[in-house]
């Protein structure tokens, strides 16, 4: 799957933990005339809150604000990430009274349901996911079977509803931008498929829709989550970028152990900017210089994605000047080919099997170490942002309009 990706940082999910708690000073007993639940409803009669994305810790803290024990807190987490329970009516290791002071102060647990689901035959299962706003997302389960039976599952995340940066081949930017996702959106993408495969799932990349990088609060706050609740190590997270300015830069100093995977996908600035065109916010060698500094920032190798487009791209010059340039800014870059995923309506094609073998071969014999990415799903509609453009390009009706515009059309006719 082809990552969409680019960058403004936006708020997180939901409020600071300060913000959504009920102050200690409020909490009386009834027999002093104001219940929890009041004063639980006064504190968060603003907008819901959600409780994918909190950390156990919080919802200790959350429990011990409702006037319950810490350990409900614990309990609390065990359900969401671990039985990925969906309501809080269904939570039935918890009072009902805990659980009706939960709902009817405004919280939810911020999952949504799937919308439409399509499987290839290599077993990749493509998911729609509907939001609360009647959008839709795409996230992408990879199932891969190793010589020993174990299965490694990836979850390819989106990041925002669309995408801004609008790059030339990718289905997701000509399906237009909304907005961001919050940090619940990203997480329970992970949650879905781990419950559609029945399996845990081993590595997560932001490679979905949109640009990681313009929502960074969110993904960061997310990948915290995946981490410490969902449990996958951060050595198994990619976070893929087509470039932002300054961003690389703030991403170093988190110090994460996850992979950074910038996404070239030409080895010169002017073909760079026919094919992204943000590119001319962010010059090729400004990237270059980034992820030099990123590595010696953080230690960890960047990762270089490179989508090849039969006769704009995948040339042996582009391949050796692109070993050229990776060689100018230092040494042990890694290269991912991405062999194009036909969309509907692109100018592009996909190249021959003998021009990636020889892009690669071109890398290799320069001492650039390169894999050509397996192409799965193609049955499915894999590329980023294609199942979600045939079934929408604005926000799906809800059933009362729907009925209305049914009623709209009546009274016309």
């Amino acid at each position: 799957m082809i990552a969409s990706s680019m960058a403004v940082i936006q708020h997180m999910c939901s409020a600071p933990l300060s913000r959504v708690m009920l102050p200690r000073s409020l909490v009386f007993s009834s027999s002093r005339g104001l219940s929890i639940l009041s004063a639980a409803r006064a504190s968060h009669a603003v907008s819901q809150q959600v409780l994918l994305g909190m950390s156990e810790h919080e919802l200790q803290q959350l429990a011990l604000e409702f006037g319950q024990q810490s350990y409900r807190g614990k309990q609390l987490h065990h359900l969401i990430y671990k039985r990925k329970v969906k309501e809080i009516e269904d939570f039935s290791q918890l009072p009902q009274a805990f659980r009706n002071d939960l709902q009817e102060a405004g919280w939810k647990i911020g999952r949504s349901p799937i919308y439409h689901t399509v499987t290839a035959a290599d077993g990749t299962v493509k998911l729609l996911i509907k939001l609360e706003d009647n959008r839709l997302i795409e996230t992408v389960g990879i199932p891969v079977e190793d010589d020993k039976g174990l299965m490694r599952l990836t979850a390819c995340v989106s990041s925002q509803v669309g995408c801004p940066l609008r790059c030339s081949f990718c289905a997701t930017g000509k399906g237009g931008f909304s907005r961001n996702l919050k940090r619940h959106e990203i997480i329970e993408q992970v949650l879905a498929i781990e419950e559609l495969f029945k399996n845990r799932v081993t590595n997560v990349v932001f490679m979905g829709m949109g640009e990681p990088m313009l929502n960074l609060d969110s993904v960061l706050e997310a990948h915290r989550c995946l981490n410490k609740d969902v449990q996958i190590g951060q050595r198994m997270i990619t976070i893929s970028t087509v470039g932002v300015p300054n961003t690389i830069r703030k991403l170093a100093s988190y110090k994460l152990q996850s992979t950074l995977a910038v996404s070239l996908h030409a080895p010169n600035q002017k073909l760079r900017e026919a094919i992204v065109p943000s590119a001319k916010s962010y010059p090729l060698d400004a990237i270059m210089k980034d992820c030099r500094d990123y590595f010696l920032d953080t230690s960890r190798r960047v990762s270089f994605e490179y989508a090849l487009l039969a006769g704009v791209n995948d040339k042996t010059e582009h391949a050796v000047e692109l070993a050229q340039l990776l060689h100018e800014w230092g040494r042990g870059y890694h290269v991912n080919l991405i062999p194009f995923n036909p969309i509907e309506g692109s100018e592009y094609q996909r190249p021959h099997r003998k021009a990636v073998a020889a892009f690669a071969a071109a890398l290799e014999s320069r001492k650039i170490t390169g894999s050509v990415r397996q192409t799965r799903g193609l049955d499915a509609s894999a590329a980023c942002g294609q199942l979600r453009n045939k079934f929408q390009k604005s926000p799906l009706l809800t059933e009362s309009e729907n009925l209305q515009s049914q009623a709209d059309v009546t009274v016309a006719c």
